[in-house]
């Protein structure tokens, strides 16, 4: 038998587990599932859940998954019910996606987030419930191209405009360029407004504008610019839906137009210190966004 008195303290064997071995299983064993697998980058992004938060990465590193994770994560640990987070994309099939992926990360279906969606379709949510207040009916029509551009020839027409020199085509491309600013008529610079009609073009996005409330119709462009002008024209709706969302997580946010940025910074800004429920959400508010 070997006697213990012959070993130094250096030739004692070391037990302690090592790197990646049963203690690091035991610490993943802890987590939940829709946790494992990410890298220490993406897990601080996750489980950050105080402040804003900015996911930089490139192309096909996980910044999707990252983002559902997120939101799977705010949900499972009680920090928001479904109903108060503001989860914005840019297409319909990338929301039908993140909502599969968020019902198999948390073992059930995801029917309780009607605020996960492509920017339009909840500003036109938000709209339809308070479509009067913009003169419009909440049964109000998103018109297509075709119907946006035969209302536009029609105007062009009362006006005596020359369709084949001002294409109908060609100030339809020019209204959605300034609603995609967040600008409406009365905010159109006037060298731009000139452009178009022999320096009519800005009478003609106003006087569209007001056939769009007669119609009661919107263009694609209106659901966020009458998302916008709701907001600024009536603080108490824009302090509802401040005080709803507890928080905005935003798909590739580098690619935010004009119009997307200040609705979203609109609904991401404190709201009044009026409430001792406003002053309590402050410090939960988050705005993470994605970029390429």
């Amino acid at each position: 038998m070997t006697n213990p008195d012959q070993f130094s303290g250096n030739d004692l064997p070391d037990y302690r587990p090592a790197a990646g071995g049963i203690a690091a299983r035991a610490r993943a064993a802890t987590l939940p599932t829709y946790l494992t697998g990410l890298n220490p980058e993406q897990s601080d992004a996750v489980q950050t859940l105080d402040g804003p938060v900015l996911v930089l990465a490139g192309a096909g590193t996980g910044k999707t998954r990252v983002l559902t994770t997120r939101i799977a994560h705010i949900l499972a640990s009680g920090r928001a019910r479904p109903g108060e987070v503001l989860a914005v994309t840019f297409t319909n099939k990338a929301a039908r996606e993140m909502k599969m992926r968020l019902g198999q990360m948390l073992g059930q279906a995801i029917e309780g987030m009607p605020w996960l969606g492509t920017f339009h379709s909840i500003g036109g949510r938000i709209l339809r419930v308070h479509a009067e207040l913009v003169q419009l009916k909440s049964n109000y029509t998103v018109l297509d191209t075709d119907d946006q551009i035969r209302l536009l020839k029609q105007l062009l027409a009362a006006d005596n405009i020359d369709d084949k020199r001002w294409p109908a085509r060609m100030l339809a491309g020019l209204i959605d360029g300034w609603k995609n600013r967040g600008l409406t008529p009365s905010q159109v610079p006037a060298g731009e407004a000139a452009m178009f009609g022999n320096g009519r073009g800005g009478k003609l996005y106003a006087a569209y504008q007001e056939r769009l409330k007669i119609l009661n119709a919107a263009d694609f462009g209106d659901l966020l610019l009458e998302n916008i002008r709701l907001f600024r024209e009536h603080p108490d709706v824009l302090r509802q839906y401040q005080q709803r969302f507890k928080y905005i997580l935003v798909d590739e946010y580098q690619d935010t137009n004009v119009a997307q940025y200040l609705w979203l910074r609109l609904l991401a800004q404190a709201p009044s210190q009026t409430s001792p429920r406003a002053r309590g959400e402050v410090g939960s508010r988050s705005d993470p966004g994605e970029g390429a």
